[in-house]
């Protein structure tokens, strides 16, 4: 909770957490251009320039999501991850990547670390997919040399329900049925339906702004007359965006909104005809938020 930016370490850090936040290169605000490249290169350099300052000998490891889930479905420009990548190995820290939203098959490939080119990290963790949210499974994947070292120095650390058997059966057959009926491929043929459908929204709705999408994950940003966001994560949100989530279940979407995101990320079995009469509903939905 304290490595975490999510508002939701409020209730559970106290104290000094040991933990340095990163500048974020990809604010809901921000707009990649023509720049592109010169962005990147600065805010490898800001990196950089805090791991000096920390001391490299000083830190354990650097902690990203591949694809930042629960803050928006934020897309790493170009070149931004292998950098990161880079800076890990100059100055020896391990990269650890967070795919509990992104990993198997969510964002068209087994894991979201797979769509940035030569990015392999040293340790991932993973939860939901894996056992299609059927039952609590969660797991940490790590490079042979880390399982080696860890076989020789264990962790005085356990779990009641680690290993559990009725969790491990059903992760299994969740695998089996991903890879058979090969749902990678079909949430990345179904990636272009899901972004015409979320900026066909975004078109239509000046409450909306910033179709993003990865596979089967996407996210609008949901603004207010003023252009900015209609309120921040952890506000209570208003009769407006509480009218329009009564909409939303009114026409059959159920899911979890956390406004002002709109996140859509639909079971990877979906078809192509369910998809697209969920984003028509969608799109009815949002003329509640409209002004």
């Amino acid at each position: 909770m304290a490595m975490t930016g999510d508002f939701r370490r409020w209730f559970a850090e106290t104290g000094q957490s040991g933990f340095v936040k990163l500048f974020d290169p990809t604010p809901h605000n921000f707009t990649w251009g023509n720049d592109d490249e010169e962005i990147v290169k600065n805010c490898l350099a800001a990196m950089e320039e805090q791991i000096i300052y920390e001391g490299p000998q000083t830190i354990a490891a650097i902690q990203l999501e591949s694809i930042p889930g629960a803050g928006g479905v934020l897309m790493p420009p170009d070149g931004y991850m292998q950098g990161v990548r880079a800076l890990c190995d100059k100055y020896e820290i391990m990269l650890i990547l967070d795919e509990v939203m992104v990993g198997f098959g969510r964002t068209g490939t087994m894991f979201g670390f797979q769509n940035f080119e030569g990015v392999i990290p040293d340790i991932v963790t993973f939860a939901k997919g894996i056992s299609a949210a059927y039952v609590p499974l969660s797991g940490v994947g790590m490079r042979e040399p880390l399982r080696k070292w860890l076989d020789d120095n264990p962790l005085g650390w356990g779990a009641t329900y680690q290993a559990h058997p009725v969790a491990m059966a059903c992760g299994y057959e969740v695998m089996k049925h991903l890879i058979k009926e090969d749902l990678i491929a079909h949430s990345k043929a179904m990636e272009p339906i899901l972004k015409e459908g979320l900026q066909t929204i975004v078109d239509n709705h000046n409450s909306a702004r910033q179709a993003r999408v990865s596979g089967l994950f996407g996210c609008v940003d949901i603004v207010g007359e003023d252009g900015q966001l209609v309120q921040h994560l952890h506000e209570k949100p208003s009769p407006k965006v509480a009218a329009f989530k009564a909409k939303l279940m009114e026409l059959g979407i159920f899911g979890l909104f956390r406004p002002p995101l709109f996140h859509c990320a639909p079971p990877l079995v979906i078809t192509e005809e369910e998809l697209r009469d969920s984003l028509k509903k969608i799109d009815e939905a949002f003329y509640v938020l409209d002004f």
